[in-house]
């Protein structure tokens, strides 16, 4: 009789289990603007910690393919992307333009700028006349460089203009150019660990309205008109992980290599150190974004010639799924 009850029971209790069903994660896909990098660490770490999971997301990290985030995010190929300012703001203005949105900026302040070796001796835009930049054929690189270089009553039709594509720094300047345009973040640490001299013209320092989002986490409009929900939780989960990095650095990195083993240590941990003071800076908190960066640097483009309309900066971002 015993044997029997045991048997009912069980038998019972599958009944009960087969009843219940368990809410699947909600999945998402998020399309980084380049090979993953210390920009990324916060959304590895929030995948690492759990963060996702906790808001009922299962939130896939891929690579983008040649037409880069913003027409993947429009396309609705992924749910959220990562890319920047400038991406953006041609996006919005073009003849037919994409409606994506940025949502959050993943470093407070544009830390990019153009760097050489030191013995080039190229330590302003004057310097620039003479010698040769390397670059990959936007004309956004070339309105940057014609600008800074006539503030500096510098002749630009001096400045020859090479393409390396997706060439490294280090094998750029080695045999090629004399200059390209960086992340200090990266090649700039990199300089560092490697005791590679360089002069690091950063661009905000030398114009105020080049002081642009770069990167900044993206969506489409209609995604978020008909998920706002999924946006704060995604946001909710990206923030506790920037805010991770900020506070855990060295840890941080080393939740970005478990993912992407290739990435260099060393290179990761100093990037990481460098970035922590840079992701939120002088931010009232992290992924908050200001009209005036977004109307001064669209205005620029505009002036110099590289947008078809003028940028409604209100149109192109907005704070409202950060957390409050």
């Amino acid at each position: 009789m015993k044997k029997k009850a045991v048997i009912i029971l069980v038998g019972l209790l599958m009944i009960g289990l087969t009843g219940c069903t368990t809410k699947e994660n909600e999945k998402i896909t998020v399309v980084l603007d380049w090979v993953p990098n210390t920009n990324h660490t916060g959304l590895y770490a929030a995948q690492q910690l759990g963060y996702f999971e906790e808001e009922g997301l299962d939130v896939e990290i891929i690579q983008p393919s040649e037409g880069g985030s913003a027409d993947l995010i429009a396309a609705g190929q992924g749910q959220f992307g990562v890319s920047y300012q400038e991406q953006v703001t041609y996006a919005r203005t073009a003849a037919n333009p994409l409606p994506i949105k940025a949502i959050a900026a993943i470093i407070q302040h544009n830390t990019s700028g153009f760097a050489s070796p030191a013995d080039r001796k190229i330590v302003s835009p004057k310097d620039f006349e003479g010698k040769k930049y390397g670059g990959w054929g936007s004309p956004m690189e070339v309105a940057t460089l014609k600008g800074l270089m006539e503030g500096a009553n510098a002749d630009f039709t001096k400045l020859e203009i090479v393409d390396v594509g997706a060439m490294d720094y280090f094998t750029a300047v080695k045999d090629h150019v004399d200059f390209t345009w960086i992340f200090y973040g990266w090649d700039g640490v990199s300089a560092e660990l490697k005791n590679e001299p360089i002069n690091f013209i950063k661009l905000q320092d030398v114009d105020q309205n080049l002081d642009y989002y770069t990167p900044v986490i993206i969506a489409s409009e209609d995604y978020l008109a008909k998920n706002p929900e999924t946006a704060k939780k995604f946001l909710r989960a990206v923030t506790k992980g920037y805010q991770y990095a900020i506070e855990n650095p060295e840890a941080a990195a080393d939740l970005l290599l478990i993912d992407n083993p290739e990435i260099d240590r060393e290179l990761a941990v100093a990037s990481q150190k460098y970035l922590a003071a840079e992701y939120q800076s002088d931010a009232e908190k992290w992924g908050l974004m200001s009209p005036d960066i977004w109307e001064n640097y669209g205005k620029w483009m505009y002036d110099q010639g590289l947008l078809e309309n003028q940028l409604n900066a209100d149109e192109a971002f907005t704070n409202e799924y950060l957390p409050q």
